[in-house]
């Protein structure tokens, strides 16, 4: 039977036009924005996670991650303690370019009621976001400024909740330190007392004191729904972890607490695992899972204990030094990179990369840049976290502060720390000494422990490092010195305490 031209006609028509749509929903879906969450532990140890060496926490989910994802063992922060962390990962610069390394009332981490925070005119990582079509969440611990102009919802999150800062800045540590010192030692103290510990939503406290011990079941609860409400929509999640925390005993939910091997520390480290597995199996139940880039990561290593195998507050072995010094168990933290099907699975990058890359390469993956009218210290690392064959460190120089002052810089393998004749913190002296003497040259790739100081065998390493620390020495300061790259913090007039009720 002979088939009528039209219907031949109609039937071409209509399988273009099946076609055309398919192709149209797989281009649509090959320039789809991805999703970005950032989960920042607080205090948690380079060695304090099983995919990292721990056998004394259970952290099932995290194996799951490094195998289905990427392990990157010279993740770097660019300070061993909160604040100043926070605002390079914040920035994409380091803490001393946005002035956010030291100030004249809190010193090198802000404290409740401060006049100081994030200056307004940096632009965050959320406000880059924000600009390419991003719904933008932050839940968790801020401290980048307690006050209205300085909180999340004024550096580019549309929604926030959490603490303003440390979960130990509760109002009866306030009242402890000052019955034990002065405001010449301790000149945050100054003013108003510190307030109950408040738990915000956006700009409101919403409970005070908070219940630390419920935080992290609480924080996971509020960040899976934040991201059911936003599948459908590119979204970044910023999940700040309040646990370990900075507190000499961690806190936990009934159901985790005594049950690790190492007390409230590892307690509160296999809640964070869980946590960490809620989120992913959302991920998956939602089917967005190889449309989202998931990294964990810490602020900081562990304060850890003096006393050889007493793990109570954290490892950050094999790496050597505590947090809060200069030290590679300050700067290199754990970090695990999950994107299935984008991220190869079960590898590990050894290339030196930071915090402060994340804003820029965010910014590009989303369609966009990072800010080009200011100073980025950070690089589009996506060669490194997909896995691109001979992909390199981007860094020539990576600077190493105390606060206001420059002790260290690394180079490809080596690491450098400058003869010092005055020093507050370091991680191969005691304050008595006080000059350093020597510089102290480590390969800090295949001496990971840091045990061996080979300045006198590489004396031209040295020589070139230095005039590395000598250019961010101009640039960022140094103790005593205006470097030309700075810019100011935030200050305003009146602070006053974040107050349940308050206006």
């Amino acid at each position: 039977m002979k088939k009528n031209p039209f219907f031949l006609w109609g039937a071409f028509i209509a399988s273009v036009c099946v076609f055309t749509s398919v192709f149209s929903d797989a281009v649509a879906a090959e320039k789809k924005k991805p999703n970005f969450i950032v989960i920042y532990t607080d205090n948690l140890g380079y060695g304090d996670i099983e995919p990292f060496g721990s056998t004394l926490h259970r952290t099932p989910n995290l194996n799951r991650m490094a195998k289905e994802g990427r392990k990157f063992t010279h993740f770097c922060v660019t300070a061993g303690v909160c604040t100043p962390s926070r605002s390079s990962l914040i920035t994409g610069s380091y803490s001393q370019r946005v002035g956010m390394h030291d100030n004249p009332r809190d010193g090198w981490v802000l404290r409740p009621v401060s006049p100081y925070g994030l200056n307004p005119s940096e632009i965050t990582i959320a406000e880059v976001l924000k600009k390419q079509g991003y719904a933008t969440g932050m839940v968790g611990k801020w401290h980048l400024g307690d006050q209205p102009e300085f909180l999340p919802n004024a550096q580019g999150f549309d929604y926030f909740f959490g603490i303003p800062y440390s979960d130990d800045m509760t109002e009866a540590a306030g009242q402890r330190a000052a019955k034990r010192t002065n405001n010449k030692r301790a000149p945050y103290l100054e003013g108003l007392a510190w307030p109950p510990l408040p738990l915000m939503e956006n700009e409101k406290v919403i409970e005070a004191p908070v219940d630390r011990n419920g935080l992290t079941k609480r924080y996971t609860e509020k960040a899976v729904q934040w991201i059911e409400k936003h599948k459908d929509e590119p979204f970044f999640l910023y999940f700040p972890q309040a646990m370990p925390g900075s507190t000499s005993t961690p806190f936990s939910s009934p159901e985790f607490r005594g049950k690790s091997k190492n007390g409230p520390w590892g307690d509160s480290i296999e809640e964070l695992d869980w946590s960490q597995g809620q989120l992913l199996d959302k991920l998956v139940e939602l089917g967005i899972e190889k449309n989202t880039l998931v990294i964990w990561t810490s602020d900081n290593g562990a304060p850890i204990n003096r006393e050889p195998g007493n793990f109570a507050r954290g490892s950050n072995q094999p790496l050597h030094g505590r947090g809060y010094t200069t030290s590679e168990g300050a700067f290199r933290v754990p970090t695990i990179m999950w994107w299935p099907g984008t991220v190869p699975a079960g590898t590990t990058s050894d290339e030196l990369c930071t915090t402060m890359d994340l804003l820029p390469t965010f910014a590009r993956l989303a369609g966009g840049k990072e800010p080009q009218d200011r100073k980025i210290d950070g690089y589009d690392i996506r060669p490194l976290i997909v896995g691109e064959a001979g992909a390199k460190t981007p860094y020539k120089a990576f600077y190493y502060y105390d606060g206001v002052q420059l002790q260290a810089v690394r180079s490809g393998p080596w690491k450098l720390f400058l003869p010092l004749k005055d020093f507050r913190n370091h991680p191969f002296f005691s304050k008595k000494k006080k000059d350093s003497g020597e510089p102290l040259l480590f390969n800090v790739v295949k001496d990971i422990s840091s045990s061996k100081n080979v300045a006198a065998e590489h004396p031209d390493i040295v020589a070139r490092l230095t005039k590395l620390a000598e250019a961010g020495r101009a640039d960022l300061g140094d103790k005593g010195l205006r470097g030309a790259g700075q810019r100011e913090i935030g200050k305003m007039e009146g602070p006053t305490p974040r107050l349940l009720g308050a206006k």
